[in-house]
Order: structure tokens, then C-alpha cells, then sequence
């Protein structure tokens, strides 16, 4: 058990592996569906198809590690990089990329950017664009959930970027005070767009902030599946025991852009990418199934083809999905329709019987 204002390094693979030994083919088949994704909705974005991406290629282990030391009844605050979680949390597919599309199926309307998804029925709130402010929502959320003697977590999950800033303070500063059941996830990813990690911060790790708020810190390799899932099953058995907070520091590389709107080769070079992409979590994890006799090459070849074969019919199945009607953007402000609402609306309406407006 680490104790509070303490720091720790999370076992590695090389100790005893902490992942269930009977899930580790389904968290690869996981990690490479989130990879197929990634590599497909980098290429519509591409093509105009969808408006805005936020990759997290490299970053499998760590989400899919985390999500599975979770219990079904915890709550999810993520950024907006965390598909690989929606996808171990039971999100379809079709759902996320109805999302991306903002279509007639897209449970939140359209009304948040794309990639910024979030469903109720799995505890996975809407992720926020300011940075780090899903930290503070989900405190609020431990202690609200503390207060009804519930017993679950809340985990936020967040970049190395968010640790500089305030809600990364105030978060972590009333979960040490009241001693939330909060997990703090930090993807540490080693850029905050194109702000490098040493340029942010002149502490040795980002876990050992966490020593100033009187909550334990935790440093684990990202890459490593066994690790995380340690890490965040050790510190959720501690919260709902009532021992408080943990912040975790994984470390992972992020090889794709920061999102759709980014040109990652201005500010690193090709070498430290290649040297990143070495140890690529989704190969380190298909080489362990490997040497356990668990995997072979030919069931790869055969995943990787399911999986971009699903994605895509996913996708052609979302696009061609009605469009948004642009009457709900009166829906869900008041349970019943103000006066100046209802007086908006009927404008609106006589617009699209002039032909001014498209229905």
C-alpha cells in the first residue's frame, strides 16, 4: 500500500503480471480495434468526412489497463483523447462515430465538438474542452458519491499539459483535504500539443506533485498493461476502503499529432518518434501473447483485417444515417418551451415553409 505524500514505481511485466492472464487476448483485440479506429478516423478527417480527431495512438495500454481495474458503477472523466476507454467501457462503435458526425443517432445532438463524446449508460461523461476541468468535475462527483456512503470511484483522466493547470491545483487540493475516492490518471504522453514535458515542469516526475497535496503518487510504464492495471486496481481498492485519492503518472508517447489541427513534424523529429514507436504498446503486449503461446501471426493478420474491415462498415453505416433536425436545438433548455423559445421556433418554422430556410 503507498502511503500518502509518498512516491512509487507500479511492477512491471517483468514481476508478476497483474492483468488477468485470461483477458489479455480480449485487451489486445481491444487495444487493436482502438488502433484500427484511430488510423481510420485520421484518414476521413483527412478527407472532409469528419470535422475534428484527437488520436491516441500509442496510448492503448494505458486506457485499456486503467478501464479494466474499474468497476462498472465508477465514473469516467475523461479528456478527449480517451476512445480506447469508451471502447473498454462497452461504447459501440457506432455510436462514437455518429459523435464524430453529429447525425440523427448521435445521443448528445450534436451539440458538442466532435470527439468530445460521452454516455450516460456506461458512466462516461461528456468530455470538456478546457483544459483539466474534467479534474475538479470529477472530485465534485467523489464527493457527492462519499457523501451517499456509495462505494465507487471517480478516475479523470488527463495529459501531462493539464498538470499546469489551476483545476489540476484544486482538485487535487480538495480531494487531499476531504479525501475523495478519486483516481487521477495522467497520461503523460511527453507533449502538450507542442509544449515538451521538460519545458512545463522542473519536478523529476508529474506523480510526485501529488506528494504536495498529501496524496500518494504513482509513476508506471504506460506500455506496460500490467503495470496500469496494478496501479489502478491498488489505488481503487484503496479509495472505496476509504484511504482517499492517488494520482498516477503513466508514461506513454503519443505518435500521432495532438489532434486533426496539429503538425507534430515542427516541433519533434522523425528520430524520437522511430525510438517512441519501439516500444509501441499494442506490439509489446501481441509479443508477450506470443512467447505464452497464447497468440500466433496468423491470428494477427486475421484480427488486423476484422478490425479495419469492422470500422469501415461501421463508418459507411453512421454517414449514412440521417442528418441532425435542426428544430432540437430548441429541445432540452426548459422541460416546457419559454415564450420566447416557443416564439423562435414558430419563426423558425414559417422560415422553412417560405423556402428560406432548408428543413
Amino acid at each position: 500500500m503507498v502511503e500518502p505524500g509518498t512516491l512509487s514505481m507500479a511492477p512491471t511485466a517483468s514481476g508478476t503480471p497483474a492483468f488477468p492472464n485470461e483477458g489479455l487476448r480480449d485487451a489486445y483485440q481491444l487495444m487493436a480495434l482502438a488502433r484500427a479506429m484511430d488510423e481510420r478516423c485520421l484518414m476521413l478527417q483527412r478527407q472532409g468526412r469528419i470535422g475534428f480527431y484527437a488520436p491516441l495512438m500509442g496510448q492503448e495500454a494505458a486506457q485499456v489497463g486503467a478501464s479494466r481495474a474499474l468497476a462498472p458503477g465508477d465514473w469516467v472523466f475523461p479528456a478527449y483523447r480517451e476512445l480506447a476507454v469508451a471502447l473498454a467501457r462497452g461504447v459501440s462503435l457506432k455510436a462514437i462515430f455518429d459523435q464524430l458526425l453529429g447525425n440523427a443517432d448521435d445521443v448528445i445532438k450534436g451539440r458538442q465538438m466532435p470527439n468530445h463524446f460521452g454516455f450516460r449508460d456506461v458512466n462516461f461523461v461528456v468530455a470538456s474542452s478546457p483544459i483539466g476541468t474534467q479534474i475538479t468535475q470529477a472530485v465534485g462527483a467523489a464527493m457527492a458519491a462519499q457523501r451517499r456512503k456509495d462505494p465507487i470511484v471517480t478516475i479523470a483522466f488527463f495529459g501531462d499539459g493539464a498538470t499546469s493547470s489551476n483545476d489540476f491545483h484544486a482538485g487535487l487540493n480538495f480531494a487531499g483535504v476531504f479525501q475523495c475516492p478519486s483516481i487521477f490518471f495522467c497520461q503523460n504522453n511527453q507533449w502538450a500539443i507542442s509544449m515538451p514535458r521538460k519545458r512545463q515542469t522542473h519536478s523529476a516526475t508529474l506523480a510526485e506533485k501529488a506528494a504536495a497535496y498529501g496524496i500518494p503518487g504513482v509513476l508506471v510504464d504506460g506500455n506496460d498493461i500490467h503495470a496500469v492495471y496494478g496501479a489502478v486496481r491498488e489505488a481503487r481498492a484503496r479509495a472505496v476502503a476509504g484511504g482517499g485519492p492517488t494520482m498516477i503518472e503513466a508514461e506513454v508517447y503519443r505518435f500521432g499529432p495532438h489532434s486533426t489541427s496539429d503538425d507534430p513534424k515542427r516541433y519533434r523529429t522523425d528520430e524520437e518518434l522511430s525510438a517512441a514507436k519501439e516500444r509501441d504498446p499494442i506490439g509489446r503486449l501481441k509479443g508477450e501473447l506470443i512467447a505464452a503461446g497464447q497468440w500466433n501471426e496468423e491470428a494477427d493478420r486475421t484480427l488486423w483485417e476484422e478490425v479495419r474491415a469492422r470500422v469501415a462498415r461501421t463508418f459507411e453505416a453512421s454517414e449514412k444515417a440521417r442528418p441532425l433536425d435542426p428544430r432540437s436545438v430548441f429541445d432540452d433548455v426548459f422541460a416546457d418551451l419559454t415564450p420566447r423559445l416557443a416564439e423562435e421556433r414558430a419563426e423558425y418554422d414559417a422560415r422553412v415553409r417560405e423556402g428560406v430556410l432548408k428543413p
